[in-house]
């Protein structure tokens, strides 16, 4: 069943065409990745579906509902949650505090609650304490979860991203380029977490990814751009054996 759907989707900045006419599905329980060289749209589709960008045309659907004029401070209510390229953290706060803010859309509280620390407001603050453990237990930040993030390693805060993006609930989660600037062991690791957050949370995902070793680990289909145009759509083999792709990528007659 189709948890999203981009149909004929395109935004033209000036006479640049940065997304083309570029439709597609993600069912639910997947992991459905964006490829291709820089330059091809993948993160400007990102920012389309979390609604930064608007599109000059095309429709975007989500859990059945048409969100292509949603505000973007809304998305995350619905359900779609995201990293960045450049890790984007409270850097003087503790892991946990960061995990904290991704509970913002969850809160209920009011200002006279919050001023007195009410029953409800005390129990509303044990609940969201709750989920955010969890996600530190799924995600084995235990070790740094009152530490702050300046003092963290880069690989462990690109971990951190993914966990305040999990803290939302989301039903899809937006992963740009998660393993960019990670080593080969923490690659690994981020291939097992996000096999984890599939399997465990039923979150489904939609990836961004240069790294075709963690693309095809993880991935269910996988969709190949080149200058904001489909080229291929398939499982991870069936891309990369691909002629457009593989011109695409290695340029002439490779």
């Amino acid at each position: 069943m189709s948890l999203f759907r981009a149909d004929n989707l395109a935004i033209h900045f000036g006479g640049i065409k940065a997304v083309d006419g570029v439709s597609f599905e993600v069912h639910k329980g997947e992991v459905f990745t964006l490829v291709g060289p820089n330059g091809a749209g993948k993160t400007t589709i990102f920012n389309l579906i979390s609604r930064i960008y608007d599109p000059t045309h095309g429709k975007l659907f989500f859990d059945g509902h048409e969100i292509t004029e949603v505000p973007p401070h809304v998305v995350a209510k619905l359900g779609i949650a995201r990293t960045f390229q450049n890790i984007e953290l409270f850097e003087h706060a503790s892991v946990l505090q960061n995990l904290l803010i991704g509970r913002h859309a969850h809160r209920k509280s009011h200002f006279l609650g919050e001023l007195f620390f009410t029953k409800a407001t005390r129990e509303m603050e044990k609940a969201h304490r709750e989920k955010a453990e969890e996600i530190i237990e799924l995600l084995d930040l235990a070790h740094y979860r009152d530490q702050m993030i300046a003092n963290l390693p880069y690989g462990v805060r690109k971990v951190v991203e993914v966990a305040r993006a999990l803290c939302t609930e989301p039903k899809l989660l937006l992963l740009d380029e998660p393993a960019s600037g990670l080593n080969v062991e923490e690659t690994e690791d981020m291939a097992f977490w996000i096999e984890d957050i599939k399997r465990d949370l039923g979150v489904t995902i939609i990836m961004v990814e240069h790294d075709m070793s963690l693309v095809s680990e993880v991935s269910d289909r996988v969709l190949a751009l080149n200058d904001g145009r489909m080229l291929s759509l398939g499982t991870p083999s069936e891309v990369q054996s691909d002629p457009a792709v593989v011109r695409a990528y290695l340029g002439g007659d490779a």
